[in-house]
């Protein structure tokens, strides 16, 4: 029994496909848009003379161009994410990324494998939809996280403006030129829109609904009561940002009691695929004797069951809801 060389060509080709996203991402529109970049797209854009409305509609076109197209089958997939994510890539663009990737995972898998046509076409297919979603996941993950760390210092930003006399419109304008991205362009945004009159609760809750963010919920709502019954903005706000601080404080707790339980399930999961791996590799006949037997079949399925609950048990021990 050994491990068929092709499988590794296989991880090799789809790692390959994913890092070619990442690269013409960045090689078409530059660093800027990488989640590494500490500057505020919306200030470069307006200090290249752009004018304040053209920014605003080019910042809101991006950021709600890939829900538009939320019918479309296969693009449905990742328009929620790539919509987290604000992938600078229009949705055709994506759907043509796809194609690109399954040539050239077809390519590799031509020269690299003697799989069967109509097995690599499919195959290549998937490894194109699948290198462009993973690519989206992770960099919606990475996006939202950001955020998350953000908000904290904003709301103490917005509290500290309320409490010297600043309107709430001008704090969350003080806000967007003194923050870095992501966060920065989608306060300025809802800055704008105030500025052209459209009711900054609402603005809010769009901006909370469409990144699926709790604490932005809160800030919506805490927003949105104070201009309908009235109250001290600037201490609701700082009562938030107490809150979300201690909910981050309590998230990292749990995560630090967690780790050891979620690295021993990593390696739980992982010992067996690996040491399978190294037998392979170093005496490929070891199974041959038993391979033939009737019961070696059902073993193998009983083992990969086994390892597959490991899995779903581990991680729903360690998946703590904070």
């Amino acid at each position: 029994m050994s491990i068929d060389p092709e499988l590794i060509i296989y991880g090799l080709v789809f790692i390959g496909v994913i890092l070619l996203v990442e690269g013409i991402y960045l090689t078409v529109f530059g660093k800027s848009i990488s989640l590494n970049s500490k500057v505020n797209r919306r200030l470069e854009m307006l200090e290249k003379g752009e004018g304040r409305e053209q920014v605003l509609d080019q910042l809101r076109k991006e950021m709600e161009q890939h829900l538009k197209f939320n019918s479309i089958p296969l693009y449905s997939l990742l328009a929620q994410k790539a919509q987290k994510a604000n992938i600078a890539f229009t949705p055709v663009q994506l759907l043509m990324m796809m194609g690109v990737l399954a040539v050239v995972a077809w390519v590799g898998l031509t020269f690299g494998t003697s799989t069967a046509p109509g097995l690599r076409l499919g195959i290549s297919a998937i490894m194109g939809v699948a290198g462009v979603y993973f690519w989206i996941n992770g960099k919606a993950k990475k996006r939202l996280a950001m955020i998350e760390e953000q908000l904290p210092e904003a709301v103490d930003l917005m509290v500290r403006s309320l409490r010297v006399g600043h309107p709430f419109t001008s704090a969350l304008t003080i806000v967007s030129n003194e923050v870095p991205d992501p966060l920065a362009s989608e306060i300025g945004v809802i800055s704008d829109e105030a500025a052209y009159g459209r009711d900054v609760g609402d603005a809010l809750k769009d901006m909370a609904e469409r990144l699926d963010m709790q604490d932005l919920r809160f800030l919506a709502v805490a927003v949105t009561i104070q201009q309908q019954a009235g109250g001290n903005l600037a201490e609701i706000l700082h009562g938030l940002s107490l809150v979300i601080r201690s909910r981050f404080k309590l998230f990292r707790r749990v995560k630090a009691i967690t780790a050891e339980a979620k690295w021993s399930g990593m390696f739980l999961s992982g010992f067996p695929l690996g040491a399978l791996l190294v037998i392979n590799i170093l005496k490929p006949d070891y199974y041959d004797e038993v391979m033939d037997t009737p019961v070696f079949i059902p073993a193998c399925l009983v083992v990969a069951a086994f390892l597959t609950v490991n899995v779903i048990v581990m991680r729903a021990l360690v998946d703590i809801k904070v």
